[in-house]
């Protein structure tokens, strides 16, 4: 699969609009995502989170539909934002980047995107309902545009993951016994909300001490439920993991 290459934009020619919180992370990113391309002389927006529908089922949703400008090339572009642990317990370096609770995996995503994403527009259904937007499917390209954060395992200095881009790599993950070592102790820690977990950490947050994310902790794991920590190491030092559980 070709990965979109994003266009350069001038982030200061950009007025932020408000995106709904209430959207699942995924979606959020695409409202970023579009809002970056609106402002890009490279690429019109025909399409973005457009649903495919066979009656009242709705069967799929195509991300973005492009017209290249320069071109005037049609390009289908399916936005994918993930956070994957690297599990070196795991051979194949494509099947070692899981989900935070392991129920994901780079390698089925990428099968889904080709299996289903990207033949989506070459249904009858599909194609049928671009028709209606004046978009003809013919001669379409399709790319992905694939962004992660990746997190590698506690204490190891550097890592090769070839092919996979290595400055995806933004923090590390352990598990409780490791956060329960000395080194940990005096540090202040935050729990980020789900749509705060793009972002580096900043000093903007209740920060809490060891002893009280333990607890917190200690609940979503008892849940089977992996979580993000911010760590506060200095007055600008910060870093990002992840605590889990299997």
């Amino acid at each position: 699969m070709a990965q979109f290459e994003f266009p350069e934009v001038d982030v200061n020619e950009i007025t932020p609009i408000a995106i709904p919180e209430k959207l699942r992370l995924g979606h959020q990113m695409e409202y970023v995502c579009k809002q970056l391309l609106d402002v890009s002389d490279a690429y019109t927006v025909l399409i973005h989170n457009m649903p495919i529908r066979d009656g009242k089922q709705t069967i799929g949703e195509i991300d973005f539909i492009l017209k290249e400008t320069a071109t005037q090339q049609l390009i289908h572009v399916e936005l994918t934002y993930k956070f994957y642990l690297i599990d070196t317990a795991i051979e194949n370096p494509i099947h070692q980047l899981v989900g935070p609770n392991r129920s994901d995996a780079f390698y089925k995503k990428l099968e889904k995107i080709k299996n289903n994403q990207f033949s989506l527009i070459h249904t009858s259904i599909g194609q049928k309902a671009l028709l209606e937007k004046e978009i003809d499917t013919t001669n379409i390209k399709q790319q992905v545009c694939y962004k992660a954060q990746l997190f590698q395992p506690y204490k190891i200095a550097s890592l090769d993951i070839s092919p996979i881009n290595s400055y995806c790599i933004v923090g590390y993950w352990l598990r409780m016994a490791e956060l329960n070592s000395p080194v940990f102790m005096d540090r202040k820690f935050y729990i980020p909300t789900k749509s705060e977990w793009v972002f580096h950490p900043f000093a903007e947050v209740a920060w809490v001490s060891h002893d009280e994310i333990v607890i917190a902790i200690t609940e979503h794991l008892n849940n089977k439920s992996a979580t993000m920590i911010w760590m506060k190491k200095g007055a600008t030092e910060f870093e990002k993991f992840f605590v889990v559980w299997w």
